[in-house]
């Protein structure tokens, strides 16, 4: 967890504890998990408005078809030069 140790965390930890104190570090993580929350819900949205910004233009779906019949040729072609 970006080379974050044990020992680093617990110093983190008692800083965050001095600094804000016992009573304001629960509704600190509340606040932060609803923020973390908040964010993964937005990142859905903008995947589904993508999604359907894709769908509402035209070819879109038959390029991405093509594309795919592409890579499975290309993956037989894989398999045929492994068996060789």
């Amino acid at each position: 967890m970006f080379g974050l140790g044990t020992p680093e965390l617990i110093v983190i930890l008692a800083i965050a504890f001095l600094v804000f104190g016992g009573k304001k570090l629960p509704e600190l993580g509340a606040g932060l998990g609803k923020a973390i929350s908040s964010f993964k819900n937005g990142l859905k949205d903008v995947e589904q408005s993508g999604k359907s910004l894709i769908d509402d233009i035209p070819g879109v779906k038959e390029a991405a078809e093509v594309k795919a019949q592409v890579d499975k040729v290309k993956d037989l072609g894989k398999l045929d030069n492994i068996l060789k």
